[in-house]
């Protein structure tokens, strides 16, 4: 890997484009660069990871009406939208925004922690989509995710955007610019005009994920994917973008980031080297924050222990600066303690979920947040005795690049009311890699399979599955089907402009 060293410019200094991040993101999208074995075999995880979470979503409110205006916009050769016929197909960007909506709905696919946050698998939907467009092998689609993904993880690596209140899909846009860029085989130039573009039109504000969280942080990553898609083709087109986008006297550096003295470090591959970033990210095995993971098996470690759970007293987690601030009570949101909050709410509630986990010994991706749930007396009065804080030790270990120091969970105190304390901690939760039960091929079809259970027919399932599993000797018509119908699935009827 090869650090490159980032920061603003003076107009008259007049940076030359080779020296701007934007091209060199490009330089390695547009390296032919075999992609290795088991990167292949992750890309393919991280297909069958997608449609698992795309499956169990697809027929809830955002998802659908997602999928309504995709379906206004018909196009041949097209591409397929989760749940739908394969043979009606839609524009690639509507595609991909469909895709990506049912993909996100549940906040249950893949994550990589770094000093910002991101979920590569939000890559997917728009390479995926352009790649059944136009006509392109399973070869050339494991290359084109693959330096998604290595990309948005080598961004994350260098550059923290929540520190400044941005959303972490800023970091999306450029990523799913150059895996598609890589998926056509587009010439550097042209890449890196769309990066530009894609950066520019997908900056935004966190306050998605903050206080009364709606169902836009569905929406955001897949309006990044879409205006991706957008600016490959502006860009193919012949258009231009602001440039230097990152480091030009107004541009992200300067104005949306630290400002014009700031120096980041991005870490990119060199030419000719392999783009393995994919390896460095893990997938959730419970629908919630990523942070909340290892916390929930912690739950239900501890509330094992447990058998009357009405005479705790107080629930302390110390953790990280992340876990605390954002899902726990350092964020000081009150939605975060009301047994009304939206599911999306919830899901960024490392008390309530710790408290729910607890109680039942699990985690359920629609019964742990069902309203009759959330609203249950005693755990609502569970819920308000934890309380979070920060330990500098677990921020530490947060932000470690030592695969044998991070941990994204922390240590828990529980005290009884008859002054006897249990404490326990955990690392990473037990699917991460370096965790109790890392997740291999074999769980993402039983993820799949469980997640599609009663929605996709068990021949859908078997066709899907037979399908990602040789991508690499796919060719485009193969690819083409790489969706699953959902048989009798109705829509609401909504209508908007479209």
């Amino acid at each position: 890997m090869i650090n490159h060293e980032v920061r603003t410019y003076k107009s008259s200094e007049d940076l030359p484009r080779e020296e701007q991040l934007a091209w060199k993101i490009a330089e390695v999208a547009s390296d032919p660069v075999a992609v290795d074995a088991d990167v292949t075999d992750m890309v393919i995880n991280r297909i069958i990871d997608n449609a698992s979470v795309a499956a169990a979503s697809v027929r809830r409110g955002a998802p659908t009406h997602a999928r309504e205006q995709a379906q206004t916009h018909p196009t041949k050769p097209g591409a397929p939208v989760f749940g739908l016929q394969l043979s009606e197909r839609v524009s690639p960007e509507w595609a991909a925004w469909a895709n990506g909506v049912a993909v996100r709905e549940l906040d249950f696919h893949d994550t990589f922690l770094a000093k910002e946050y991101s979920h590569p698998g939000d890559n997917i939907p728009p390479i995926l989509a352009v790649a059944q467009h136009a006509g392109i092998g399973g070869k050339d689609l494991i290359n084109g995710i693959a330096t998604g993904y290595e990309i948005q993880v080598d961004l994350a690596k260098g550059i923290c955007l929540h520190e400044h209140k941005i959303d972490h899909v800023a970091h999306l846009g450029p990523s799913a610019a150059a895996g598609i860029g890589a998926l056509l085989h587009l010439p550097t130039e042209v890449t890196f005009q769309a990066i530009q573009q894609a950066l520019h039109v997908t900056t935004a504000t966190r306050q998605s994920r903050k206080g009364e969280i709606s169902t836009w942080k569905a929406h955001a990553p897949a309006f990044a994917g879409k205006m991706a898609v957008e600016a490959v083709d502006r860009a193919m087109r012949g258009e231009g973008a602001p440039s230097p986008i990152y480091e030009g006297e107004d541009g992200f550096i300067a104005w949306i980031l630290s400002g014009p003295e700031a120096r980041y470090t991005v870490p990119l591959p060199g030419q000719g080297e392999a783009k393995r970033a994919i390896l460095d990210t893990y997938t959730k095995e419970h629908s919630a924050e990523y942070q909340a993971q290892a916390l929930i098996d912690l739950a239900r470690r501890m509330g094992a222990q447990i058998e009357d759970k009405s005479k705790i007293r107080k629930i302390t987690i110390h953790t990280s600066h992340h876990t605390h601030n954002v899902i726990g009570t350092g964020a000081n949101d009150p939605q975060k303690m009301d047994p009304k909050a939206s599911r999306e709410t919830l899901d960024h509630s490392i008390m309530y979920i710790f408290a729910v986990a607890m109680e039942d010994q699990g985690w359920h991706h629609e019964k742990s947040y069902a309203p009759e749930r959330a609203g249950r007396p005693e755990t609502v009065e569970l819920w308000r005795k934890i309380v979070t804080t920060e330990d500098p030790e677990w921020t530490r270990r947060y932000h470690s690049t030592d695969p044998d120091e991070i941990a994204f969970g922390g240590r828990v105190v529980v005290e009884m009311e008859d002054g006897s304390v249990i404490e326990d901690q955990i690392a990473v939760a037990d699917a991460h890699p370096h965790g109790a039960r890392p997740f291999a091929r074999a769980n993402y079809v039983e993820k799949f399979r469980t997640l599609a259970d009663g929605i996709v027919s068990d021949a859908e399932q078997d066709r899907f599955l037979d399908l990602a599993q040789n991508l690499e000797n796919l060719g485009a018509d193969d690819v083409a089907q790489l969706s699953f119908a959902v048989d009798g699935l109705e829509h609401t009827g909504s209508k908007g402009i479209f």
